[in-house]
């Protein structure tokens, strides 16, 4: 399709949105979700979130329009906007925020950043507008977990048992008080949400677009195909394609901070990387710079551990030198083989990379690729059975996510965020290697849009058509 009919096609869509999601979502609900895109559909989208973080990484008040702690910083009460509706009519309350939290913290619910609410001792709401959570010892910092767990209507939950939350009515038609209300869901194809003309000012106010489509299309070169031809909005590019995507007028590339985090993850639960010794030699035999600059045309930034520097609790550790000989010593002139799980069905141009470091020093590695569910079945399920994995690891603010990490590994630590830091940098279950960058082809008809750490869809009320 030539650039004017392509401008011609994107045209016609008016003030809707089309933005493209390389998986179907499983649901929509808070309680259950993993996937990245779904979870910034939920906050930012069709929920509402006590609090959100602005672009300093600051929390800011929006369901909750404040909030307390007491001397002791054991008692966090919110006291919580009111007048805000559920598309279905009734007022969004404290029973709301109450039950929420309440089946988050149970284990059969299956949330997962249950830990996050470990030390939380009981959550109450006194009055429609007032929310109590007591915790087992003082908390110091406002919990993140409260930025990201969207608020759920209890009324249409509450004669639901937990262990059943996946079976739910309203994961098939959900209902929501954000500011834009669902419309369609067509399996594996696309979800619809209607933006709402009447969202409260003080919430943000109405969105500038009538409607945000996500459509699932799975495969890399018909999203770039569909992007290019105008049929698309928004989606996710490789790095390889953002200088022929900047060389068409008509389309726009962002790039932007992710708290994602890629690594080569050891089991240490079995050989060969039982071993401290064998995983540095690992480590060492990396480049970093190699894969950043080779892999990824520099959308990212090598990683000497698991937190981005620019964000809030990194914790600065002496990073690895690409040191092969070295390497090579510490294996003493064995070979040692084992088999790297990866995600994928094509060609694993990371994996290969990470094989010829690895070959040059002394390792006889087996590049495995599996679909993704097989994977997560291998590497998360209860038997573990692999002996490294090329993974990428989702990030949050308060960094509870090193704790599950380094559960993953086998070994078990302090839950303190900088002495797992520290754990990571010197028993080394993981070898790190990038902080990954978001890379998105965007119609340049979109305006408005800002994407950064918080996500893709953080500014999503504020984004307009045209000039």
């Amino acid at each position: 399709m030539t650039g004017c009919g392509a401008e011609r096609t994107a045209a016609r869509r008016g003030r809707t949105i089309l933005y493209a999601s390389g998986a179907d979502f499983e649901t929509v609900n808070p309680l259950i979700t993993v996937l990245p895109l779904a979870k910034q559909v939920e906050r930012y989208l069709l929920l509402t979130t006590l609090a959100r973080y602005d672009t300093a990484l600051v929390p800011q008040p929006y369901l909750a329009r404040a909030w307390r702690f007491s001397p002791d910083g054991t008692v966090l009460t919110f006291t919580l906007r009111t007048g805000l509706r559920w598309d279905d009519g009734l007022l969004t309350t404290a029973r709301d925020v109450a039950w929420t939290l309440n089946a988050a913290r149970d284990p059969a619910t299956g949330y997962p950043r249950l830990n996050d609410l470990a030390g939380i001792v009981s959550v109450n709401d006194p009055n429609d507008s007032t929310v109590v959570i007591r915790y087992g010892s003082p908390v110091k910092h406002f919990p993140d977990v409260l930025t990201d767990l969207a608020i759920l209507p209890a009324h249409l939950f509450d004669t639901l048992p937990h262990e059943r939350m996946r079976s739910a009515g309203w994961n098939e038609r959900p209902v929501g008080n954000g500011p834009f209300r669902f419309v369609l869901h067509q399996s594996n194809r696309r979800w619809v949400f209607q933006a709402k003309p009447d969202f409260p000012a003080d919430l943000g106010g109405p969105a500038h677009l009538d409607r945000f489509i996500v459509v699932v299309v799975d495969q890399p070169s018909t999203k770039l195909a569909a992007l290019t031809s105008g049929e698309l909005d928004f989606a996710g590019i490789f790095p390889a394609h953002a200088s022929y995507v900047r060389k068409d007028p008509n389309l726009a590339v962002i790039s932007y901070p992710l708290l994602f985090t890629y690594g080569l993850v050891f089991n240490t639960r079995r050989p060969p990387f039982d071993r401290r010794q064998v995983r540095l030699a690992a480590a060492l035999a990396l480049d970093r710079r190699e894969i950043v600059d080779g892999y990824l045309y520099g959308f990212a930034t090598p990683a000497d551990g698991p937190v981005p520097p620019d964000l809030p609790g990194y914790l600065p550790v002496p990073p690895l030198p690409l040191a092969p000989d070295s390497a090579r010593r510490l294996l003493g002139g064995r070979r040692v083989p084992f088999e790297l799980l990866t995600v994928g069905s094509g060609e694993a141009a990371l994996e290969q990379m990470i094989q010829a470091r690895l070959d040059a020093v002394g390792f006889d590695v087996r590049i495995r690729q599996l679909e993704l569910s097989a994977f997560l079945d291998r590497v998360q399920g209860p038997l573990h059975e692999f002996d490294a994995a090329v993974m990428g690891v989702q990030g949050d603010f308060g960094l509870g996510y090193l704790s599950p990490l380094l559960a993953l590994t086998g070994m078990r630590g302090p839950t303190d965020p900088a002495r797992l830091q520290k754990l990571f940098r010197d028993s080394l279950p993981v070898a790190f290697l990038y902080h990954g960058r978001g890379l998105a082809g965007m119609n340049a008809r979109v305006r408005g849009v800002r994407m950064d750490v918080r996500g893709e869809l953080a500014s999503v009320i504020d984004w307009q058509v045209g000039p």
